[in-house]
């Protein structure tokens, strides 16, 4: 992949997006309020409080490889470009531009501003740090096509959870997903011919890091869903399948609707689909989630951004005392 991107910056559709999200966080919270106004504080207390803590551990491991699987986007990105930078810096990189992301939303605060910033420090180019964004990107969206894609065939009777359509249809629809990644792979192997949107020009990478995109894009959305599913009761359980078939369909609903962190979208898509369970535990489970997955790695970013913008303002002014007066 190749693309021509000069450095990040805010633009009108920034703004048009924010608004969107925004709008969307006001309407799933109103649903969302629809849904919880008979619960009480001390019932999700208790849902909180019924969570083993072997569960607790799980679920936290459970985050670690989450995050683990998203700094393996970078590394795999940093080898399609052929560069060495140290495994470290990408995956402080890496967690940084993810945690910050997820919570505040990618229209508002953009993964390729911290990419940016970060990457050119180790001398990657604007077009360089193009392609890695790019490239994470397609990475995510490619193992989202593949779990989607193997869980409406593996469960076809999962459909039924989040819409209105016979198996059949969620059957087909999966086999269309998984002839996408097919395609891809094919292109990969066979080298097809590079195609060209707008000043995007993607080649197709070679084969070795199309294989890691396979793995690392699927265990990503594996491990988030894992956390969610440790943390749900054992009574009433629908099984790891239909909760990452359920936590696929609330993250692709929560990322089209650009709300920050999929505020109240997450919980709207799961309650609706998991009638089975007390709404009590499924929102302790999805505080969970958020607590583990979202805002912990949250503030731990800000300490990491603060971290390199003191060593960069160090490192400049020390080079100025060294020049000759």
């Amino acid at each position: 992949m190749s693309v021509v991107e000069a450095k990040p910056k805010l633009k009108r559709s920034d703004l048009i997006w924010t608004l969107i999200g925004l709008s969307a966080v006001v309407l799933s919270g109103f649903l969302l309020y629809r849904e919880l106004r008979n619960i009480s504080f001390e019932e999700i207390k208790g849902s909180l409080e019924a969570i083993t803590h072997m569960n607790w551990m799980l679920a936290a491991t459970a985050t670690l490889g989450a995050y683990w699987a998203l700094a393996w986007y970078d590394r795999i990105a940093v080898a399609h470009l052929g560069k060495r930078i140290p495994w470290r810096f990408i995956t402080l990189c890496s967690f940084t531009t993810y945690a910050l992301a997820h919570n505040i939303g990618a229209s508002v605060f953009s993964g390729a501003v911290v990419r940016y910033r970060a990457y050119r420090s180790k001398g990657l180019t604007p077009q360089e740090i193009g392609v890695l964004i790019v490239f994470c990107s397609f990475t995510f969206a490619l193992g989202t096509l593949l779990a989607s894609g193997c869980v409406l065939i593996a469960q076809p009777d999962l459909i039924h959870r989040v819409a209105n359509v016979t198996p059949l249809v969620s059957v087909v629809i999966g086999s269309v997903l998984l002839c996408l990644v097919g395609l891809y792979v094919l292109g990969s192997w066979r080298q097809f011919k590079p195609w060209t949107l707008g000043k995007l020009h993607v080649e197709y990478p070679r084969l070795p890091i199309v294989s890691r995109q396979l793995l690392a894009g699927p265990l990503e959305l594996l491990c988030a869903a894992a956390i969610i599913y440790f943390a749900l009761p054992a009574d009433n359980h629908p099984g790891y399948l239909v909760v990452l078939g359920v936590f696929l369909a609330s993250f692709s609903l929560a990322l089209l609707s650009h709300a920050p962190g999929g505020l109240g979208v997450l919980e709207v898509t799961f309650l609706a689909a998991l009638p089975e369970i007390p709404a009590a535990d499924v929102l302790a489970a999805l505080i969970v989630f958020r607590a583990f997955y979202l805002l912990l790695p949250f503030a731990l970013s800000l300490l990491v951004v603060l971290g390199f913008e003191w060593t960069q303002w160090k490192h400049k002014r020390d080079e100025n005392l060294d020049l000759p007066s």
